[in-house]
């Protein structure tokens, strides 16, 4: 008789343990370290003299799509552009590399974060193959050279449970508020005004951004704005003004975010009779950032 090792086609999660999130010597662990992941200064002033931030932006919408595609962990993109932007603040990079930069941040983020992690010639193939595996394996050398192989940064997500586990949300609610909350923190990942914040502050302020969307002050006064601000505040050991410019920049975000889907899937429409002969001169992966590298 044979036996046979058959793995399922979905990924089985661990349950979230409770005693981690409740612990303060965790969250006070995270918040201790999670300046050593923030870039230090701007880089677009005084590194990058080739990459301007409309760039950084289209490669970051593009990584996003390929996790989407992917069904990548939640994790793998927001750690993958911590790693982009890492880079970039230490090293100028000319803007024909920064695709390949971005496969390769996300090659190894995958590989920390995912059970399945993303394959060399899969991420090619999301270029158009206008990169090569050699390529992506010799940068990966690179990108971990410079980030000196310090490769478990703290991001937005890993705060989103300490901070909902402490926060006095209705448990039919709780799933729908971190899915919220994950979700914004996934868009702050796109926009370089945001790069520079500490990823506790971030994670406070996608939270408040969902919490007050949701319209949960409701349920429970100390869920109004202005209170939930001071309790997110204190849990992060933030400023309330910073904290509060911070959700306000995450709401601005936000509505462009849904402003610009609006336009894009109106000129979607427009554009639908002639998509057959436009088809010749687009991709058919969301690999377009060929305007980057021109």
């Amino acid at each position: 008789m044979e036996l046979y090792c058959l793995e399922p086609d979905f990924t089985v999660k661990a349950q979230l343990d409770p005693n981690i999130f409740l612990d303060e010597r965790v969250l006070q662990s995270l918040l201790t370290i999670e300046d050593r992941y923030v870039p230090q200064c701007s880089y677009f002033q005084r590194v990058q003299k080739d990459i301007q931030p409309y760039m950084r932006r289209m490669i970051a919408v593009w990584m996003y799509e390929v996790c989407e595609e992917e069904k990548c962990n939640e994790d793998v993109f927001p750690l993958a552009i911590n790693y982009l932007d890492r880079f970039l603040a230490m090293m100028s990079t000319t803007k024909s590399y920064l695709q390949l930069l971005g496969s390769v941040c996300m090659f190894l983020s995958s590989k920390l974060k995912d059970s399945r992690p993303l394959s060399a010639e899969k991420l090619c193939m999301y270029t158009d193959n206008s990169i090569t595996t050699r390529e992506l394996l010799d940068w990966e050398l690179v990108v971990l050279g410079k980030l000196k192989w310090n490769m478990a940064s703290v991001i937005p997500n890993d705060f989103i449970d300490h901070i909902l586990h402490r926060l006095p949300i209705p448990k039919d609610k709780l799933q729908m508020v971190r899915k919220h909350s994950l979700t914004f923190t996934a868009l702050c990942a796109t926009d370089d005004r945001l790069a520079m914040n500490p990823p506790s502050m971030i994670a406070a302020g996608s939270v408040g951004a969902a919490v007050c969307g949701l319209h949960l002050d409701h349920t429970d006064p100390r869920l109004s704005r202005d209170n939930l601000t001071d309790l997110l505040a204190k849990i992060t050991n933030t400023e309330v003004d910073c904290l509060r410019a911070c959700q306000e920049q995450i709401e601005r975000v936000l509505a462009t975010s849904l402003q610009q889907g609006q336009q894009f899937r109106q000129e979607t429409g427009v554009r639908a009779g002639n998509k057959a002969r436009e088809q010749q001169d687009q991709s058919s992966t969301p690999t377009d950032v060929r305007d980057v590298n021109l």
